[in-house]
């Protein structure tokens, strides 16, 4: 086996966690009010759904095939050529959508702290930096996540904590003045996001107590989701709709923060909250890509291809968007892109493979 570490199934819950956090924080609560208006925090419930359905496709998935990720398994149920073929797939839009993630990042730091710092600088330190935790391995992700992501989750409260005086709850009101639709509208990125759970396909071999697999994912599904209800609520109790005209409404929110003329200027809590989310995110989409690419070219060993990966990703931070501006524009179909790889081929994979086992039994 390519990788000999092993998590819990809680580890594997929280290292979920910022992979779709990691991103959602600071993009969310603008994106959601252009569609929901005062009822963008019903869009994470709705988007919620596509990630439960996702977490029990792998989870499924994974029972049929217990040692396998994906990119094995896809082998097994449509032959091997046609297998590998989705797997190239599979590996390729991997690197693409953590390029997009790395550029995300760049665009992010250069814009609010590190203006005159080359954006290259800033894409390479942060992959050599997630290269050096996938070349540890699963558990070095596991505990990394153990250790940052109750971190984060202890800063967003206090941050929340912080923000009550300029909260206005009454911003919220009328509750679904025109139905139904603007909230679903407004769910359609996330739901894009939820979908990042397919990566757990690559973690449940690894998964001690396998079993609590599901658990802990539908647990991890319930946690991203509260903490963007409260993210949205946040910002909209505080712009009310202008909400929308903001890029990062989260970190526009933080500078809000002004208590005895001592608690303020919070936005390096705010970046080191986002910085520590992307890092692990960045980190398991790496490490799926490293791994995964592995098992397709059938080597024993899959750390002679993380720095070469890492390099591909960087190339692929410029060569994916060639600006912010084509970045927004791109980040519109993003859901799309992301439900068809990562949940609808998974839901055809599970299908064939269920009506191939049940025709085994009737031949049998």
């Amino acid at each position: 086996m390519l990788e000999k570490g092993k998590i819990s199934s809680f580890q594997m819950g929280i290292m979920m966690y910022p992979v779709v956090v990691g991103t959602a924080d600071l993009l969310l609560p603008g994106i959601t009010a252009k569609f929901a208006k005062n009822d963008l925090w019903i869009s994470p419930i709705i988007a919620s759904l596509t990630g439960l359905f996702t977490v029990y496709i792998a989870y499924q998935l994974h029972r049929l095939y217990p040692k396998q990720t994906i990119i094995q398994y896809s082998e097994h149920i449509i032959g091997r050529i046609p297998g590998k073929i989705l797997g190239i797939i599979y590996l390729f839009f991997f690197l693409h959508v953590n390029g997009l993630i790395i550029r995300q990042y760049g665009e992010f730091i250069i814009g609010t702290s590190l203006p005159r710092t080359p954006l290259s600088v800033i894409i390479s330190t942060i992959i050599l930096v997630c290269a050096f935790a996938v070349r540890g391995g699963l558990e070095v992700l596991g505990r990394a996540s153990q250790l940052f992501v109750p971190i984060v989750i202890l800063l967003w409260g206090v941050i929340l904590i912080l923000l009550i005086p300029d909260m206005d709850p009454k911003n919220i009101l009328p509750i679904l003045e025109k139905g139904i639709v603007p909230p679903i509208m407004g769910a359609i990125t996330p739901m894009g996001w939820f979908t990042h759970f397919i990566l757990i396909s690559f973690l449940l071999p690894f998964v001690t107590d396998q079993e609590k697999g599901m658990k802990w994912g539908i647990i991890s599904i319930f946690g991203i989701m509260l903490t963007l209800v409260l993210l949205n609520m946040t910002s909209f109790f505080v712009f009310g709709r202008d909400t929308a005209k903001y890029l990062y409404p989260a970190m526009n929110a933080v500078r809000y923060i002004s208590i005895a003329n001592f608690f303020e200027h919070m936005e390096s809590v705010m970046m080191a909250i986002w910085v520590s989310g992307t890092f692990i995110k960045i980190s398991v989409y790496y490490y799926a890509l490293v791994l995964g690419t592995a098992q397709w070219l059938n080597l024993s060993d899959c750390r002679p291809v993380v720095f070469p990966l890492g390099f591909l990703l960087i190339l692929f931070s410029f060569w994916s968007i060639p600006s912010l501006v084509e970045l927004v524009h791109f980040l519109r179909i993003v859901p799309f892109y992301n439900m068809t790889i990562e949940m609808v081929i998974p839901t055809f994979l599970l299908l064939i493979a269920v009506l191939r086992k049940k025709n085994r039994k009737k031949v049998s």
